[in-house]
């Protein structure tokens, strides 16, 4: 398919309707955390809106969108693929089974709205999705106008004075007309109705590819960005993609790259780790997967791409390669991989392009890693080749952007270790040719890398045997250091992933052992291109094993400035009887900021200290949750850096929660002690005013050298037990971490438990 040149349906992507393409021209932000290895499953649990028919039409405002759910919880209402509204759920019966409702605002939105809810399955702890709904608000001032570029022709020649010539359709009258060359400032075009033009002087732009964009304004504000442009003028040079080895990489999100962006002393962490090869006979990292993806507000490609220039710079000086890092541009990223949602993909791809097009070399990035997961879909297994087929078509649609921008730009997905076995991913026909998914994405892709995760290179099970597949395949196609074998260091065992995924319970020393293993193996391999951890954020602090013998990675020289206070002061805003959101802004640190401590008080002129922490956040928000109903709590905010300084507090934000029917319950007496290679955790569900002790429903998961998911039984005297799995012998810690609680009538008010989290190490420090 063509997505420039012709008319409209050429220009922009197939959707359901005009109004929805509208809908996806507008840009949000996406905090997404990757790594689940295995799809989606529907097994008996199941969700249903059931509160509107499709195409029904509502009221623009404040919409309540419900439903019913079995055996489902955490469920979070996805609109247009491009937002996710947490939900209020019905706990009366003490089961997991009820009803569902969301508040949505729909003054934001004109037209089609496609609604999708999402919840996490009781026993498998897999996504678990509903059919989607569809519908409709009649609200043309929110309604963003249509541009395209007619002239020139995307990939074309040009040569002296050019008109750009632009279509718009607009359902608000229109203020202005704009167009931007290169990344540069925005210019005016002139005309009326529906036809604009702009003169554009190429002679200014010799011999290279140029970015064409235009975007139309209309009187309420509203902004309609068209897709871009790629032309050559002059004697354009073809570079060669070379693919150079990328070992060791690693992979760093938004969180953390959005600090190493907007505050410069977040590089001297990042540099000080990277190098780092003698805390844990490790080899130094030498490429980054940098997230780019807009996040807290902002789009930093789209509004601040000096300071994206300065970190590559900076990178690039240091001798690091940064390979730009972004999903499907939707939320969650998966939905990137559905045709509907392709035309975001393409946008997220294409301010890759644009920014490398207007930035030096020395400035620009080293490649593209793309992450989007179309596995955690159930249709990818529900529907084969139905979802499969579509994001081959997405990473086939987003290399053609590249290479009609004609940048040597490496290309490389990251892809689950089963696409070359799995059945969902084998005998997949695409373009006439029946293979593997995994070889489908060799045969067009520059490298790819593989999350490889399980936590032991050896054996059929092991890191070695997984990757093998896709590392004879390059050989086969020819691709040298094509293939990455990423491994994964994030805790992870809330989700249903076992614990046999991560290296997260084994710690960086055993990691360190079984990548040699990989390493041996492959070393010599023309097709094997390096190991890529992920990520960051949680790397830098797994320990060289757990236990009081362990050692932690810090940064030397010691650091003892505290981060400033933070930026915005906090807003606090009850949310339902028990949950309270606070918003705040950035801090900054001459290092890295590490999170932020929320410290929480009934006491309006609190003074914070250890007492009163609430709970801790890497995000520039925090729910705070297991609240009492009907109080008024107060909040201050302050950023803690890497080396654990704490900065000044912030000013007191308060909100008071809501009424409810339920009665609130807490654990108590929770312990956990060595039994025999393994260790036993107890506790009490009692109620909280009356402490009497109640039968419920509680489940959980060890944590630190333990990583098993549990529900916990009752003894005898009703006491909750569960035991961990097998754990090392002569040194170690595990923990638990109490995770769902439920009794019929009550809601587990988890601010309240006592104590709210146990540990214990061995053999004693």
């Amino acid at each position: 398919m063509s997505y420039h040149g012709g008319g409209w349906k050429s220009r922009v992507l197939p959707l359901r309707s005009k109004w929805l393409v509208m809908l996806l021209a507008i840009s949000i932000i996406m905090p997404w955390v990757p790594g689940q290895s295995l799809p989606a499953a529907w097994a008996d649990s199941q969700i249903t809106i059931d509160s509107h028919s499709n195409g029904a039409l509502v009221e623009a405002g404040t919409v309540t969108i419900s439903g019913h759910y079995t055996d489902v919880y955490d469920i979070k209402l996805i609109v247009n693929g491009r937002e996710q509204l947490d939900t209020h759920m019905n706990h009366l019966s003490g089961t997991e089974s009820g009803t569902w409702f969301a508040e949505l605002d729909t003054t934001r939105y004109h037209g089609e709205i496609r609604l999708v809810a999402r919840g996490l399955g009781s026993e498998t702890r897999y996504g678990v999705t509903s059919p989607t709904k569809w519908i409709e608000v009649d609200n043309p001032t929110v309604s963003p106008p249509l541009i395209r570029i007619d002239q020139p022709l995307d990939g074309s020649v040009v040569e002296g004075q050019i008109p750009v010539t632009l279509s718009v359709y607009a359902l608000n009258p229109v203020q202005a007309v704009e167009v931007r060359i290169n990344g540069g400032a925005w210019t005016a075009a002139h005309g009326a109705g529906e036809t604009y033009e702009y003169i554009w002087d190429a002679e200014s732009a010799p011999n290279r590819t140029s970015s064409i964009e235009a975007r139309a304004i209309d009187q309420f504000g509203n902004i309609g960005r068209s897709l871009t442009a790629y032309v050559k003028n002059g004697d354009v040079e073809k570079k060669e993609i070379v693919l150079e080895r990328q070992d060791r990489a690693i992979w760093i999100w938004e969180k953390a790259a959005y600090n190493l962006f907007l505050n410069p002393g977040s590089r001297t962490a990042l540099k000080a780790f990277a190098d780092d090869t003698d805390t844990f006979g490790s080899d130094a990292v030498t490429t980054f997967y940098l997230g780019v993806f807009p996040y807290e507000g902002i789009d930093i490609l789209e509004e601040e791409p000096d300071k994206v220039r300065d970190f590559l710079a900076w990178a690039h000086d240091n001798g690091y390669k940064v390979h730009a890092c972004i999903a499907g541009g939707t939320v969650p990223p998966y939905f990137g991989a559905l045709t509907e949602y392709h035309e975001l993909a393409i946008r997220e791809m294409e301010k890759v392009i644009n920014y490398n097009l207007s930035s030096s070399p020395d400035e620009q990035f080293d490649g593209i890693n793309v992450d989007i997961e179309p596995y955690i879909l159930p249709d990818f297994r529900l529907q084969k080749p139905s979802v499969q087929l579509q994001y081959l078509d997405i990473m086939e649609q987003l290399i053609a952007r590249r290479d009609t921008a004609g940048i040597a730009l490496p290309f490389g997905p990251a892809i689950p270790r089963w696409f070359d076995s799995n059945d969902p991913a084998k005998d997949i026909t695409w373009n006439g040719q029946t293979k593997w998914l995994s070889e489908h994405i060799q045969d067009m892709s520059d490298y790819i890398s593989i999350m490889d995760y399980r936590d032991t290179a050896e054996g059929s099970v092991g890191i070695i045997a997984h990757a093998q597949g896709e590392i004879d395949y390059a050989n086969l196609i020819g691709k040298p250091n094509s293939v990455i074998i990423g491994v994964e260091t994030l805790d992870i065992a809330n989700s249903g992933d076992p614990e046999t995924i991560t290296f997260r319970e084994e710690g960086r020393t055993y990691m360190e052992s079984e990548l040699d293993k990989v390493y041996d193996w492959f070393n010599g391999n023309p097709a094997f291109g390096g190991i890529a951890m992920h990520h960051y954020d949680s790397i830098r602090w797994l320990p060289s094993a757990w236990g009081p013998e362990g050692v932690k990675w810090a940064v030397t020289p010691e650091d003892v400035t505290p981060p400033s206070a933070v930026s915005v002061q906090p807003t606090a805003e009850a949310y339902d009887y028990q949950s309270i959101t606070l918003r705040y802004g950035r801090a900054f640190d001459d290092s890295d900021v590490e999170e932020y401590v929320i410290y929480r008080s009934t006491e309006p002129d609190f003074e914070p200290d250890a007492s009163n922490i609430a709970g801790l956040s890497r995000n520039l928000s925090y729910k705070d949750r297991g609240l009492l109903p009907d109080t008024t709590y107060y909040y201050k905010v302050a950023a803690k850096d890497i080396s654990g300084n704490v900065g000044p507090a912030s000013e007191i934000a308060s909100a008071a929660t809501l009424s409810t029917s339920l009665r609130p319950m807490i654990l108590s007496e929770m312990s956990i002690q060595r039994d025999g290679t393994r260790s036993k955790v107890t506790l009490k569900v009692c109620d909280y005013e009356t402490g009497e002790q109640l039968t419920a429903r509680v489940y959980g998961r060890f944590t630190f050298n333990g990583g098993r998911y549990v529900e916990l039984a009752p003894d005898v005297n009703g006491i909750m037990f569960a035991h961990s799995e097998a754990l090392p012998a002569a040194s170690g810690e595990v923990g638990f971490w109490p995770q769902r609680v439920l009794a019929g009538g009550y809601y587990w008010a988890t601010a309240y438990d006592d104590p709210r989290n146990v540990s214990i190490s061995w053999p004693n420090p």
